[in-house]
């Protein structure tokens, strides 16, 4: 969550691929569990207590919300200013996360309502966007987890991130520029792969609750594009640098077999999200409707 991500970029830089994995694919979703897990259950009441800002009143859901949205956009934007393939990935997970937050605050919202009232008009929002929080956890987990692979496949074979040094290696690399780019579109949101399902629905579910920050963080997935296609521009496409030339530039077997589960994943998601959206729907489902029971509109 900006801006509390800024150890983030460094810890991948020096982390080797199978740690970033882990890292981006697993352990950034920690905090977002332990939040919908703990912290929005157990303090249901702060979440919509008012607090007031420059004579703007709000509550700290819309506080968290409001980071969210800077994730997003701001993410983005550091996003595309990367020249180190692993920090332009590292940056996207910041990003990819904001959606998550903003989900995320949606459902404290919801809950805390639900927990001291007994009822609130944004269950429904609520749980389409703490839905695709979730999902957008798993999703994530997916696409980084490949976008890391596929960064450090390239790193082992030219010893150097720098994008600027790659260009053109598309003509030496085909196989591994298909999975590049696909697992890139899947990063992206493209309809039809994984990532957009999640975003969608977080969009979905926090365009009633929180509108005006929900556009602008839809505003953010411009920047987002901007710096998917200048990762692909610079490392597939422009003229190819010489210095490559008797370098064997294209994916490993072992590199093939290791990604190759995550993009049937991405695309199953992608085309048929129900296999595990109503595992997720089911949890998501109890947390918020239980509120009541557990708080003061029992």
């Amino acid at each position: 969550v900006w801006p509390f991500h800024t150890w983030l970029p460094d810890a991948h830089s020096e982390a080797p691929t199978a740690g970033s994995m882990l890292l981006a694919g697993v352990m950034l979703k920690l905090g977002a569990y332990g939040f919908l897990r703990l912290v929005i259950p157990l303090f249901p009441d702060v979440w919509i207590a008012d607090v007031s800002i420059l004579g703007f009143v709000t509550n700290w859901a819309g506080i968290f919300a409001f980071l969210a949205m800077l994730g997003v956009v701001l993410g983005a934007f550091a996003a595309f200013g990367q020249t180190d393939i692993k920090r332009l990935v590292a940056y996207s997970s910041v990003n990819h996360m904001g959606f998550v937050a903003m989900g995320l605050a949606v459902t404290a919202l919801a809950y805390g309502q639900q927990w001291l009232h007994g009822t609130t008009e944004h269950m429904q929002s609520a749980i389409i966007a703490t839905n695709g929080a979730v999902m957008q956890m798993f999703n994530h987990g997916l696409s980084s987890a490949g976008m890391f692979l596929l960064a450090g496949a390239i790193y082992h074979k030219t010893h150097t991130r720098d994008m600027t040094q790659y260009g053109g290696l598309w003509v030496r690399a085909p196989i591994y520029g298909g999975i590049f780019i696909f697992t890139s579109m899947a990063s992206l949101g493209l309809p039809g792969l994984n990532g957009f399902v999640s975003e969608f629905m977080v969009v979905r579910g926090a365009w009633s609750v929180y509108t005006w920050l929900t556009v602008i963080a839809m505003i953010g997935l411009l920047f987002t594009g901007g710096y998917i296609l200048k990762g692909i521009r610079a490392v597939l496409h422009g003229p190819f640098n010489l210095h490559w030339r008797d370098y064997r530039l294209e994916i490993e077997l072992r590199e093939f077999i290791a990604i190759a589960p995550l993009m049937v994943l991405m695309l199953i998601t992608g085309l048929a999200p129900n296999w595990i959206l109503n595992v997720i729907n089911a949890s998501v489902t109890h947390i918020l409707t239980t509120a009541s029971i557990l708080g003061g509109g029992m």
